[in-house]
């Protein structure tokens, strides 16, 4: 391997694979929206929207002030559609193909899927049955017939619906006040029964090539997580592929083991080796968004060990129920817990926790201020509140 990086190097490449080295160049325009989740790849979903959900977050972080209803309307077009990839994603319509693998395999989201419907095959001819005569409906357009329980104590008319979507049988037209509309894939995709489905391999070895392209410098053990591929296998796989010339093998200090290039980001690789990529931006970051969602590839590139503390009982909580992520100029150098007062235009900064080792110097102030007041502008809770500074 002649090709060597710093772990500084390695940072800046996926800063820049990302979108988040630099300032937006622009303000945003509605094809930005779609531009950016294909860079990305996968835009995870959350529901949690204590400032805006994690979705419109990820995009603000990358395209600065934007409208959020451009996403919207992108799934509405049919630019975008919904699937299990890394966990509930938008991914770019033309991924479909290699998402129909995973449906016809059952190896997504709940695996004993068909085995439900088969158990439940009245109920679940009697939702298609309706989606097809009145068109796409919400889970909450049907009554229960039975009171809820189990999973997350659905009701069997959503757990069918959530099935049937993990089988491909429907798919989401919409989101009604971010609801899943759920209707016939013929209505959402035309024509989605005549495209070619790669065979198991080849998607995953698809998926492979566009994860490492999405991880900047990719170490074999990011590489399953970014579309939850298996790991078995990944760094003989790897290492086929870099022989093939569909990857480029490097090596970055301290690193056990090669890391991987896709030949897209080669010139982006040139310009990290002559020290030439140079992150000058500060945003705020949702805790899914690709940069931080894997723990472990965090805490290697950036010295931040990150985990969202929603679920965590609040008593034993360090830094607040949903904080966010600061990337300050190329580091993550605070936690920020806020809320989002809508009604009120108010942007509450319940605590701001800063990294051990930051430095609290009045330029660090000043750019970590401006982004809460863009993100807090973005939101239309222009006053910001209770923000302080310490270490």
């Amino acid at each position: 391997m002649s090709i060597l990086l710093t772990r500084t190097d390695a940072r800046n490449l996926l800063l820049a694979v990302q979108g988040l080295l630099t300032p937006p160049p622009a303000p945003a325009a509605k094809p930005d929206v779609l531009a950016a989740i294909r860079r990305m790849g996968v835009l995870q979903i959350d529901t949690i929207h204590v400032v805006a959900r994690s979705p419109y977050l990820t995009l603000f972080s990358r395209l600065g002030e934007y409208d959020p209803t451009w996403l919207d309307e992108h799934l509405v077009e049919g630019r975008l559609f919904e699937y299990w990839a890394h966990a509930a994603c938008f991914l770019p319509i033309e991924d479909y193909p290699l998402q129909r693998r995973f449906m016809l395999d059952g190896v997504r989201g709940w695996q004993d899927a068909r085995p439900w419907i088969e158990a439940h095959r009245e109920l679940v001819d009697g939702i298609l049955a309706r989606i097809h005569a009145e068109g796409g409906l919400r889970s909450a357009d049907f009554e229960a017939k039975k009171p809820a329980g189990g999973w997350w104590n659905w009701k069997d008319e959503k757990v069918a619906m959530e099935v049937l979507f993990v089988t491909g049988d429907l798919m989401v037209a919409r989101r009604d006040k971010f609801q899943r509309v759920y209707d016939l894939p013929g209505r959402v995709l035309p024509g989605w029964e005549q495209l070619p489905v790669p065979s198991a391999d080849a998607a995953r070895r698809e998926l492979v090539l566009r994860s490492v392209e999405k991880l900047g410098a990719a170490r074999p053990g990011w590489v399953a997580d970014y579309y939850r591929l298996p790991k078995n296998g990944m760094p003989a796989l790897l290492r086929e592929l870099a022989a093939q010339g569909e990857l480029i093998e490097c090596a970055v200090e301290g690193w056990d083991g090669p890391a991987y290039v896709h030949p897209n980001n080669a010139g982006l690789l040139a310009q990290a080796q002559n020290g030439e990529l140079r992150p000058t931006y500060t945003t705020l970051l949702s805790p899914f968004d690709p940069l931080t969602w894997d723990r472990a590839r965090a805490r290697e590139l950036f010295d931040f060990d990150y985990m969202i503390e929603c679920y965590t009982p609040a008593h034993k909580r360090r830094y607040g129920y949903f904080s966010l992520p600061v990337l300050r100029r190329g580091a993550l150098v605070a936690r920020l817990d806020a809320k989002a007062h809508r009604r009120e235009g108010r942007f509450e900064v319940r605590s701001l926790h800063f990294e051990p080792g930051v430095t609290l110097d009045d330029e660090l102030r000043a750019d970590v201020t401006a982004a809460i007041q863009r993100c807090a502008d973005w939101h239309r809770t222009p006053r910001v509140e209770n923000l302080a500074f310490s270490a």
